[in-house]
């Protein structure tokens, strides 16, 4: 049986991620940052109908060295999910720069320690699109950092993928370390669990609550977070997926607006379909930490080349309406049941 060390096992998109790998028959080492929430994640896991038998946890922080290189030992493989993620820009920059730079570097330094085979990175398809307004990007797209109004989110994600492959490159010769990052669009899906406190669910949610009085204009490529999950495990032994980034979202944008609609659509009192006007966005960015993170984002209408994630993973992407609909579904569940 291989086994994979998956960081942040206890996110949104860890959990799908560890119930890919453990239904596929792959023991599971969970990262944690701190084990009180080790039971929450075998009770949400074993609630999905999971068997957990093959699943242990650790606890290890992205921003030390203790204890990684202890956890890679026996590996076969590393599965990178972890990264501070948040749409507001922090106070300081640094705050999500460095853990996930730095996290990320931690990471891959345990790995090749411990002979893994392959690590797969959870990068962001921000990563390749965050200086863009229109057109489309593929995988050799990558964002300059330097842009104006750039959100520190998708500064770390750039820079933390471009210090992952710069890590192999330059180890390249001395281990055998093979990298292959999965870069999603913007996530929906039902979570595991009843946490709605991820960025696309609590947006949901506050729409369904009619607490979004307007959207904001933007539109780019969405996926759902169970196709996340399967391409982050089938990228594990697909051999032509070594040394590659991948799309992980639709060809076509989406955004709030398309949400709003699919929401209204099915029936749902809350959301509104008003558009926030850039300005109004603008004008809020200099005292709200969230508007401002949304700013360089304005204005997008991107659509992404993901052909070859469909070739080399046989993927057809999950509908963004199916997503929407199953995402509202699992929160009112969720809230109905608090």
């Amino acid at each position: 049986m291989k086994t994979v060390l998956l960081t942040g096992i206890s996110g949104y998109i860890g959990l799908h991620c560890a119930k890919e790998l453990l239904e596929a028959g792959y023991a599971v080492r969970g990262s944690i940052r701190h084990l009180n929430k080790e039971r929450e994640v075998f009770d949400t896991l074993t609630a999905a109908a999971v068997d957990t038998t093959n699943l242990t946890l650790v606890e290890l922080d992205l921003t030390t060295d203790e204890g990684w290189d202890q956890a890679a030992v026996g590996c076969d493989f590393v599965m990178h999910v972890a990264s501070p993620f948040t749409i507001a820009n922090p106070k300081t920059p640094d705050e999500i720069i460095i853990p996930a730079v730095e996290g990320t570097l931690r990471v891959l330094r345990a790995a090749k320690h411990a002979n893994v085979t392959r690590v797969v990175l959870t990068s962001s398809t921000l990563s390749m699109m965050g200086s863009m307004k229109t057109g489309t990007f593929g995988p050799e797209s990558w964002t300059d950092v330097n842009t104006p109004y750039l959100s520190t989110y998708t500064k770390s994600k750039t820079l933390a993928e471009k210090a992952a492959w710069d890590f192999i490159n330059n180890h390249n010769g001395e281990s055998s370390l093979e990298l292959t990052v999965i870069a999603p669009g913007g996530v929906f899906g039902p979570p595991l669990g009843s946490n709605i406190t991820g960025q696309s669910m609590s947006s949901l949610d506050q729409m369904l609550r009619g607490k979004l009085p307007m959207v904001p204009k933007l539109s780019f490529p969405m996926v759902d977070v169970r196709d996340v999950a399967m391409l982050h495990v089938k990228a594990l032994s697909i051999t032509e997926a070594s040394g590659r980034r991948f799309i992980a979202a639709s060809a076509e944008p989406n955004g709030f607006i398309s949400a709003a609609q699919i929401l209204k659509d099915a029936g749902y009192k809350g959301p509104s379909t008003r558009v926030a006007p850039n300005l109004l966005l603008r004008v809020l960015s200099k005292f709200d930490r969230e508007a401002k993170g949304m700013i360089g984002l304005l204005g997008m209408n991107l659509s992404s080349d993901n052909s070859e994630t469909r070739s080399v993973f046989n993927w057809t992407p999950t509908p963004f309406k199916k997503s929407v609909l199953d995402t509202a579904e699992a929160i009112t569940t969720i809230q109905g049941r608090a």
